[in-house]
């Protein structure tokens, strides 16, 4: 352990339950980029792998007196395990978690599956249903498609409304949405809006220096995402009522203002996050796939070992070193608390590995630049400065 470092526990757990997909989203990490780990994993989590998760899950509540933990169940698609393998892994979780903590379960769906009896199921079961939708749907079928190219826009649109149906919109969580520069943002912004959801957020698509996202060209001074997003910014921002929440715009404002938390993606919070395979390895941030084959792996599993040997697993613990876990660049860097170098994937070039800004530095500085020219300026209006209010 690097000296004077003290572990975060882990609060956050990524469950992957179903290794296979029912669309093949032609962006997706898991299955088209660099990493093919997929192909040999089990398709759904067994018991006994679900059994050993939430025991281990358990052992690191009581080691570290955890007041709360989150479970996401992702996949793949992870509504392919059906009702009842979903019933069984909440009751394991539920039977172990919590008499010892408060737990929240939640699920990230690409809407499919969601008809009345498994929207009906999953509220009755008390978890929250995340939907993945890239916007209108000319900007959806651009890339989330069937394997023989049909559009799903439909399907997932149903499942969407059924969420938001009074009986089941308690459960609804929003929308996540990879941005696609070809899309239009406008029209992707407005489809997003009308829809009535309470809440959206924006998400990057994934790419290294070695190799970069889309549209992206490191060095060549473009800011593509960023020209994407800062009009999004500006509807949202100077609307008389924001008609939804968008995590990043809130995280970048929170963080702006003086706050400290946000999600993995700003701001220099350790990460206390870590992702469960169907097969039982504990591997980083899945997203890490998007690196190299095999980069998201620990070497380590429910089966053989606590959450905290992960304690000693580098990538781990420099997503928890926060300024001092980044490189010289960064550290130098006017909005580094603000940016905390954007998702870790994102850094790694062969020269330094992680320890590189990220592919999209030109973007999020940009982004966040822009951001607080528009926050300055309304408070100015109000006769304060930014600087007074981080000094509370």
């Amino acid at each position: 352990m690097p000296p004077g470092w003290t572990p975060t526990p882990f609060r956050e757990f990524v469950l992957k339950i179903a290794s296979r997909c029912n669309l093949d989203c032609d962006y997706c990490y898991v299955y088209h980029l660099a990493d093919q780990s997929w192909r040999s994993q089990p398709r759904f989590m067994t018991d006994a792998t679900v059994d050993a998760t939430a025991d281990r899950i358990a052992e690191h509540v009581r080691t570290h007196a955890l007041e709360f933990v989150n479970i996401r169940l992702h996949g793949g698609e992870p509504l392919l395990a059906g009702r009842d393998r979903l019933r069984r892994i909440v009751a394991a979780l539920r039977e172990r978690l919590s008499p010892l903590t408060e737990l929240s379960i939640t699920v990230q769906t690409n809407g499919v599956l969601l008809d009345e009896p498994m929207a009906a199921f999953l509220v009755g079961e008390d978890i929250g249903v995340g939907v993945s939708l890239d916007g209108d749907r000319q900007a959806n079928n651009l890339h989330r498609t069937y394997a023989d190219g049909r559009s799903s826009y439909d399907e997932v649109l149903a499942g969407i409304r059924m969420m938001l149906r009074p009986e089941f919109r308690s459960h609804f969580l929003g929308l996540l949405c990879t941005i696609q520069l070809e899309a239009d943002p406008v029209r992707v912004w407005d489809a997003l809006r009308d829809l009535g959801v309470e809440g959206v957020d924006f998400l990057l698509p994934h790419g290294t220096w070695e190799h970069p996202p889309p549209g992206l060209t490191p060095g060549d001074g473009r800011t593509p995402y960023a020209d994407w997003l800062i009009p999004l910014f500006d509807r949202w921002y100077d609307a008389p009522v924001r008609p939804l929440s968008v995590r990043t715009f809130e995280s970048l404002l929170h963080l702006l203002l003086g706050g400290v938390g946000a999600h993995e993606s700003f701001g220099l919070v350790p990460v206390a996050l870590v992702v469960v395979e169907s097969d039982g390895s504990y591997e980083q941030v899945d997203s890490m796939k998007a690196v190299g084959h095999g980069a998201a792996a620990s070497g380590r599993t429910v089966f053989t070992d606590p959450l905290d040997a992960l304690f000693d697993v580098p990538a781990f613990v420099q997503r928890q070193l926060g300024l001092h876990g980044l490189s010289e660049v960064c550290r130098g860097c006017d909005v580094v608390t603000t940016c905390g170098a954007g998702l870790f994937p994102h850094r790694y070039r062969p020269e330094g590995a992680f320890t590189n800004p990220s592919v999209y530095c030109a973007d999020q500085y940009a982004l966040i630049a822009h951001i607080q020219r528009r926050v300055e300026e309304s408070l100015a209006s109000r006769g304060t400065t930014l600087a007074a209010v981080r000094a509370g």
